[in-house]
């Protein structure tokens, strides 16, 4: 919900959605479908995994934990602007009057010095909380029964956008296919958020894998994982680009990923109890946001206590300071005015400054990520072997696996060069992911 819909009005519309849902099926399912299979196969977390299959492929682990670690960073303060919107609704102010409040209003308070970031830390305090307290089950209990309504409420929320004055021409944009538009920074786009969306190329699905049992069809999973993700992704998009069009225009589609914070709530200003509305969705999205953290956080922990033989507890003070000063970083350059700068090189470009916060989505988005995915590829389909992989889908005979070629083509040959594809995009010829 948070990056999805802006990357879809940053690219073509129609054309950007179906060649995302192309990617999924046969990219995305993929590499998920690998992760799974050596979670399951091993019972452990990414760690675990890899140190009893092959102690030499154990950077493909640390690839994916630097990655995490700088997702967490600014995924906290992401949920810290949830926190703050949370806060607007039950406040009952703000959210009426000309549709550029809005904009002004989400601009205002992420260009602040201090408020972002104090909502950042009571975020990722949060997380930590849950996690050091146990209670992190419990929450996920909750997030499984709520969840549903969040997605009822996204649905209702899809069809009031696009019955707006002036909606219809967000959602043509949306629908409408013109070949003749594509170009290579839209499939490299697909690709990238696609490894974003469906959390391929980290780790975390291998430690998903571990709880998965020997008697569920990992392929059926894994589809119907792929099917959701892709559902909620495409009525996030409907809930909030025809609201864009509305809003701000056909010039709001190069806002990003503060879509959800600029667009929705007009659409929540415009239907009865729409203050009762706003508050409820905004509650449930951070359940989510919370929930997607925790996890990211775990494996982190999990990692560290294991590779440095430390407490669970001492692994979260060395976090957390690293944490806080990326998260700050990332908040703080949201403003380009205040200089808050590194380097970045990519080849056509060179060595130049960008933004902290352009830099971490980069690092992440355009490199890390897709690095982590390629490891993933090529250990399951030329080092652990597809032939283990597939045994594991068919748990030694009492399944049937129908797509083992496919999938084998897919992990071995399709999927690498893809990858391959992007890293040359983003490296030498400058293009962004994120």
């Amino acid at each position: 919900m948070w990056k999805f819909p802006g990357k879809l009005g940053a690219n073509g519309g129609g054309l950007f959605l179906l060649i995302y849902i192309v990617v999924v099926a046969v990219i995305g399912l993929s590499i998920m479908l690998a992760e799974l299979a050596i979670g399951r196969a091993t019972q452990k977390n990414a760690v675990g995994a890899f140190r009893k299959l092959n102690k030499k492929w154990m950077f493909a682990v640390v690839i994916g934990m630097i990655t995490l670690f700088v997702i967490l960073s600014y995924y906290s303060i992401v949920g810290g602007w949830i926190m703050k919107y949370i806060a607007v609704y039950f406040g009952g102010a703000h959210f009426s009057g000309a549709a550029t409040q809005y904009q002004d209003f989400f601009t205002g308070f992420i260009t602040d010095s201090i408020e972002p970031i104090l909502w950042g830390l009571l975020f990722l305090g949060l997380c930590i909380f849950i996690i050091l307290k146990g209670v992190a089950e419990g929450i996920e209990k909750i997030s499984k029964v709520l969840m549903p309504a969040l997605f009822l409420l996204l649905i209702a929320t899809a069809i009031r956008s696009v019955t707006l004055p002036g909606a219809m021409e967000g959602v043509r944009f949306m629908l409408h296919i013109d070949f003749s538009a594509f170009h290579t920074d839209m499939l490299v786009a697909a690709v990238g958020q696609a490894f974003f969306s469906l959390s391929v190329g980290m780790g975390i699905l291998i430690t998903y894998g571990s709880y998965v049992g020997k008697k569920e069809n990992l392929m059926k999973s894994a589809v119907w994982i792929c099917v959701l993700d892709t559902l909620v992704a495409i009525l996030a998009a409907f809930a909030i680009i025809p609201a864009v069009f509305v809003t701000m225009g056909a010039e709001g589609l190069g806002m990003g990923g503060g879509f959800a914070f600029m667009a929705l709530p007009n659409v929540f200003a415009s239907i009865p109890g729409g203050i009762i509305f706003g508050a409820v969705f905004f509650i449930l999205l951070f359940l989510a946001a919370l929930t997607s953290a925790i996890s990211i956080l775990e494996s982190i922990i999990a990692c560290m206590s294991e590779e440095f033989h430390i407490t669970r507890r001492k692994a979260v003070v060395w976090l957390f300071l690293p944490l806080m000063i990326l998260a700050a970083g990332y908040s703080l350059s949201q403003l380009e005015s205040r200089g808050l700068n590194l380097p970045w090189f990519d080849m056509r470009n060179g060595l130049q400054l960008l933004p902290v916060n352009a830099v971490m989505e980069k690092f992440t988005d355009n490199q890390m990520i897709p690095l982590g995915a390629l490891c993933f590829c090529i250990f399951t389909g030329w080092v652990w072997g597809v032939h283990e992989a597939t045994d594991e889908f068919e748990n030694e005979g009492t399944l049937r696996f129908r797509w083992k070629k496919l999938w084998s083509l897919a992990i071995r040959y399709l999927a690498p060069a893809a990858i391959l594809m992007i890293l040359y995009f983003t490296i030498c010829e400058g293009m962004i992911l994120s």
